[in-house]
């Protein structure tokens, strides 16, 4: 995939180098020189330019580019301008860094596709949603380990547990099977439960409803979900 990423302070020089990392095509961007240069060997491409300069943002592949991520966090102005400018510009999906509340909903006005919390969500969190197929969110236990909500993949619908052979193939365990329903309140607002099945039992057939939440390495968490 290709991305852009603006904003090159911790949180969005990690994540482009965890993108990068996974295979990924990386257009970094800061307005801060010693920033880029920092960078420039360590994902694929490096840009010192100003984001807010409508015309030197529309000389970037933003046709070519799946996925555009707004992290500047020191100026929330600047922040709100630039995902604004890539909004009316038309990039295929938006995802910008809110500091607080009022911040975030500023920005789902502009109509930003999705919001990135780094004091709640690491890079390598978002790196998973981003580049790995059908998952919901993740949790890290450490560097190496973690446990990830993903959707119930297109090749194991209709198929019991057992007879997909997790732990044997890919050598990753289900903790449990989470369904999801919407309930809409007398005040007519609509919110999503989530139902959590328990342990699951080896012979229940996966359904394309069911949210699998699955534990093991990262790098067999990778194998399966890629």
């Amino acid at each position: 995939m290709k991305f852009i990423i603006v904003g090159l302070g911790n949180f969005g020089a990690s994540l482009a180098q965890k993108l990068t990392q996974q295979g990924n095509e990386v257009i970094g961007i800061d307005s801060s020189m010693a920033k880029v240069t920092a960078l420039k060997d360590k994902i694929s491409h490096t840009i010192c330019m100003n984001a807010i300069d409508e015309q030197t943002v529309c000389d970037l592949p933003l046709k070519n580019t799946d996925i555009v991520i707004v992290c500047i966090g020191e100026d929330q102005g600047t922040n709100v301008l630039v995902s604004a400018l890539f909004k009316n510009l038309g990039v295929k999906r938006l995802i910008s860094r809110s500091i607080n509340a009022l911040h975030e909903n500023i920005l789902r006005a502009i109509g930003v596709d999705d919001i990135v919390r780094p004091e709640e969500e690491s890079a390598e969190r978002w790196t998973k949603k981003l580049t790995l197929k059908g998952v919901v969110d993740s949790f890290e236990l450490n560097k190496n380990y973690s446990i990830v909500e993903i959707r119930t993949p297109k090749a194991f619908i209709g198929k019991a547990i057992e007879e997909i052979g997790l732990r044997e193939n890919f050598n990753i365990v289900i903790l449990t099977i989470l369904n999801q329903s919407e309930e809409t309140s007398f005040l007519g607002k609509t919110k999503t439960l989530t139902h959590v099945q328990g342990v699951p039992d080896p012979k229940i057939k996966l359904s394309e409803e069911d949210i699998l939440v699955v534990y093991g390495s990262n790098s067999d968490l990778y194998r399966f979900m890629k």
